[in-house]
């Protein structure tokens, strides 16, 4: 009896062993796994690439950062845009006052929350359920109007999550006439389309993926496509399918790296450029063929801002592991650099300046066109959401729910300081004069998500 006990414990020290071998080598072999990237071009694929036919209302908010992604507020009409915080968009709130509505959401995200007509829309994810989802708000009382489920099942491990990070990261993009989201399910990027009724008009994979943090970029629109970036170790790439139909219309291959940053579109030095930063470099992109026209090393190994522009200037920053803010010519040329670290938060460029507040929760002015460091001020917390700016006035919101309201001058000026809710990953929509958020409320095994309308409090 006392022999089968001596072996019966040899054999389980035997398998612990062994487990403690296999399990590292499982875990390295799922990490170092490869999909090498199918490129094809416009020219294999056929789309015709037209202008959007959807139309969009100067109050939409379509996107991640804004219709520019830029993160600035376009003033028209008669809107305020001086400085004067009296008018326009609204400057002071708290619990009691200014708040127009609040509605819970289901599930977490990170995602901003995007407008268009009479509806708010963001996307989200049930971990309990493995469900990732679309939601609809109506804009005037707050009302869910729909959810959609667009995955059930397909969840990336946690240990495959940063520990911030959620399964619905990317804002919805849309074209004014669907909406269009991107998730990480099942081991690949899959893109998905639906209408205003909450429909799914088409459903495509756009490539492998995997996953060392989670997936972060959102959708962009240029013309009639819809891009996608999914930088990541085992083959990442840009892709863009046709808006209408889901195909997809070119995908190049960008390294094996793993970065997070959402591409932008913007005009810079007279020609459209799709502009990216990560995996060591800011490169650009003709948006309508994928073909690479340059790339710059510099900014970090991974990034996540989004990069922001003049009709001259390229201006990104990073990262991990290296610590870089830099501008750059419309061509690529580096113009000036610094050390500054402005990870998660992207930065804004308003008139001759740069702003930026960084994930410690310091805020920089620098010379958009020298570098030069106008000021530098700490605010307090610390930043994963993104600023954005009304005329002369940069909002933008910490981890602990405060958001600060700022003057965009060459010299620090603190407008405002306004608790709400516990917490702030996502960046904020704008339309008209009312601010759009999504934040935390309550902590641990109690927190849920809600979406709040923040205005001046009227009569409506």
């Amino acid at each position: 009896m006392l022999e089968k006990s001596i072996l019966h414990i040899t054999v389980l020290s035997m398998c612990s062993r062994l487990l403690l071998l296999v399990v590292p080598l499982l875990l390295v072999a799922a990490c170092g796994r490869k999909n090498p990237v199918s490129e094809v071009s416009v020219a294999e694929t056929g789309v015709i690439i037209a202008d959007s036919r959807g139309s969009l209302s100067p109050d939409d908010w379509n996107g991640w950062r804004g219709p520019q992604n830029n993160g600035i507020v376009p003033l028209v009409g008669d809107r305020d845009v001086g400085g004067d915080e009296d008018e326009g968009l609204v400057t002071e709130w708290s619990e009691q006052t200014n708040i127009r509505w609040r509605s819970d959401i289901p599930g977490r995200g990170h995602g901003s929350p995007i407008i268009v007509g009479d509806s708010v829309y963001l996307a989200t994810a049930l971990e309990d359920r493995q469900q990732q989802c679309v939601v609809a708000y109506d804009f005037s009382n707050g009302e869910q109007k729909w959810q959609t489920v667009l995955h059930q099942g397909g969840f990336p491990s946690q240990r495959e999550l940063h520990s911030k990070s959620t399964h619905a990261n990317a804002t919805l993009a849309s074209d004014g006439e669907r909406l269009f989201a991107a998730m990480l399910n099942s081991d690949a990027i899959i893109a998905t389309a639906l209408d205003f009724d909450g429909e799914i008009v088409w459903q495509e994979e756009i490539g492998k993926f995997v996953s060392k943090f989670g997936y972060a970029p959102s959708p962009i629109l240029y013309r009639s496509l819809v891009i996608f970036a999914a930088d990541n170790s085992g083959g990442g790439y840009l892709a863009a399918v046709d808006g209408a139909s889901g195909q997809i219309a070119w995908r190049v291959s960008r390294g094996n790296q793993s970065s997070y940053s959402s591409p932008v579109v913007a005009t810079v030095g007279g020609r459209d450029q799709l502009l990216i930063s990560g995996c060591g470099a800011v490169a650009s992109y003709d948006p309508t063929t994928g073909e690479e026209l340059w790339r710059t090393p510099c900014t970090a190994e991974s990034t996540c801002g989004t990069i922001v522009t003049t009709d001259e200037l390229i201006f990104a920053a990073g990262g991990y592991p290296e610590k870089q803010t830099v501008c750059l010519s419309a061509k690529g040329q580096l113009i000036w650099s610094n050390r500054t670290k402005v990870y998660e938060p992207s930065m804004l460029v308003l008139g001759e300046n740069l702003f930026a507040i960084n994930d410690d929760g310091i805020a920089f002015c620098w010379s958009a066109r020298s570098g030069d460091l106008h000021w530098k001020k700490r605010l307090g917390g610390n930043f994963s959401a993104s600023p954005i700016a009304y005329g002369e006035r940069i909002y933008v919101s910490n981890l602990d729910g405060d958001t600060f309201v700022l003057k965009a001058a060459n010299q620090f000026s603190q407008i405002a300081k306004n608790r709400l809710g516990n917490d702030c990953y996502a960046s904020p929509a704008v339309s008209g004069s009312d601010l759009f958020k999504r934040l935390g409320v309550g902590v641990g095994e109690g927190r849920k998500e809600q979406l709040v309308r923040i205005g001046l409090e009227t009569d409506e």
